[in-house]
């Protein structure tokens, strides 16, 4: 069950409460302490916990839970549930409350950045968060990560199920800041790891399967974010590296009405390939309707392709019949081809959690990925968030849910074999339907990040 937790302010004196408390803590009673603060219910669902007595801590999740990315994001939240009820609400030696928590607001139909600084300082704030699992998006996390890592008693650990955005981590001639990743880490220590593969894997590995497509002259748009700008920088230099023009880089307005003169643009310098480096929750839907009414249908001569931040059904379902033969990728096998560990991980959460309409999303994966990571660190830590985070990074994952990989000391995967490397790009119909999965060659790898 459920379990909604509050504080008690009713204070009893006198020595028959004292001689009642020994008697209860002779007898094996409530030792978990008084219950942790939830944190605040207008982002956040109330302290979840199924364990005995109350939690010692509370993991958050920080996702968008309104908008387009709702159905991929419910679902990695019910795989954190999923791996908290497998572990009786435990890490190691201590109780682990779990709170959703939503970066998004109705207005913005996304995450928002001032809900993300929000939900930033109360997690800073409350001595009991642990972790966070989180972000979605990459925009979010880099107004999240500063904060968690000036937090007391040593910082937040963080960990992303979906991060892509190299700059987190790292700095990409050409791509990045030059701030960029310093600015997210003025304590000068690191706090924050993610179990997918950064951009400069998937620019090469969207760059690899244009080619096998025969595109030949490509124009690379970008909806003015962080993610989008980044991934379309990957994948600018990796189609570059592999023969590929470049007959543009520009970004569209996601406030304007209309693309098509941006299409029109785009048919007078003969590009046989588009790339929309960004969301679909950037108005995207728009963007892809106006592409096929100015450059014809995406199985015809002028090719659409889009990494994940456009992988959901609700790209086709926004989009209508101008979505169909768009290519589509993420990080991540198809869910038929997971095996081991993920294979019955799926079964099993496709059992418990969905509906028979409704198929497991490769997130759910990740998501059940990382809070493993986070829990075994907490489990193996001496209690504090210093300490978590040092275990978080010490982490070494051998045939897990996402295949092996460690982290290096940026908190990017490393010596990584499986899904953790792998992509699926999907083609759109009614639906999804897969039309390839690859691991992009090192070499291509590096002409993205270079």
């Amino acid at each position: 069950m459920s379990l909604k937790l509050k504080r008690n302010g009713v204070f009893l004196a006198g020595l028959l409460v004292v001689a009642l408390a020994l008697v209860a803590a002779g007898c094996g009673g409530d030792d978990g302490g008084g219950a942790p603060e939830a944190l605040p219910s207008s982002s956040c669902t109330a302290i979840e916990y199924e364990g005995d007595g109350n939690p010692d801590y509370i993991v958050a999740s920080d996702l968008p839970l309104q908008g387009a990315s709702r159905t991929q994001t419910l679902q990695i939240n019910d795989a954190i549930r999923a791996e908290l009820k497998s572990r009786n609400f435990e890490a190691g030696d201590y109780k682990i409350g779990f709170q959703a928590c939503d970066d998004a607001t109705a207005q913005a139909g996304k995450w928002d950045s001032g809900k993300c600084s929000q939900n930033a300082n109360s997690y800073a704030a409350n001595d009991k968060v642990i972790g966070v699992i989180g972000t979605f998006n990459s925009g979010c996390a880099a107004i999240i990560i500063p904060v968690l890592n000036q937090a007391p008693d040593g910082g937040i650990a963080m960990i992303s199920p979906a991060n892509t955005y190299p700059c987190l981590t790292v700095n990409l001639p050409g791509g990045c800041d030059a701030t960029e990743p310093d600015k997210y880490y003025p304590s000068g220590d690191r706090n924050y790891a993610r179990v997918a593969p950064a951009d400069d894997y998937q620019g090469a590995a969207v760059a690899e399967f244009m080619k096998e497509q025969g595109v030949t002259k490509l124009y690379v748009l970008n909806d003015k974010e962080a993610y989008g700008l980044g991934v379309a920088t990957t994948t600018r230099k990796a189609a570059e590296h592999l023969g590929i023009d470049i007959a543009g880089f520009e970004a569209w307005d996601p406030k304007a009405a209309s693309y098509e003169s941006l299409f029109k643009k785009i048919q007078s310098t003969g590009a046989d390939a588009v790339f929309l480096g960004g969301l679909i929750d950037e108005n995207g839907a728009q963007v892809i309707k106006d592409k096929v009414a100015v450059l014809g249908p995406n199985d015809g001569d002028v090719k659409l392709f889009a990494p994940d931040g456009f992988t959901t059904q609700q790209t086709i379902d926004d989009a209508g019949p101008a979505s169909k033969g768009m290519f589509m990728s993420v990080a991540g096998v198809p869910i038929d081809e997971f095996s081991g560990p993920a294979q019955q991980f799926a079964e099993n959460f496709q059992n418990d959690y969905l509906k028979d309409t409704q198929r497991i999303d490769p997130y759910a994966i990740y998501g059940a990925q990382a809070a493993q990571v986070l829990l075994d660190a907490i489990g193996d830590s001496d209690g504090t968030r210093t300490d978590v985070i040092a275990k978080m990074f010490a982490t070494q994952v051998t045939d897990g849910l996402l295949g092996s990989f460690k982290f290096n000391e940026n908190g990017d995967p490393e010596d990584a074999e499986g899904a953790v490397v792998g992509f699926t790009v999907y083609v759109a119909t009614d639906k999804l339907e897969t039309a390839k999965a690859l691991s992009p060659s090192p070499e291509v790898v590096a002409a993205a990040g270079a």
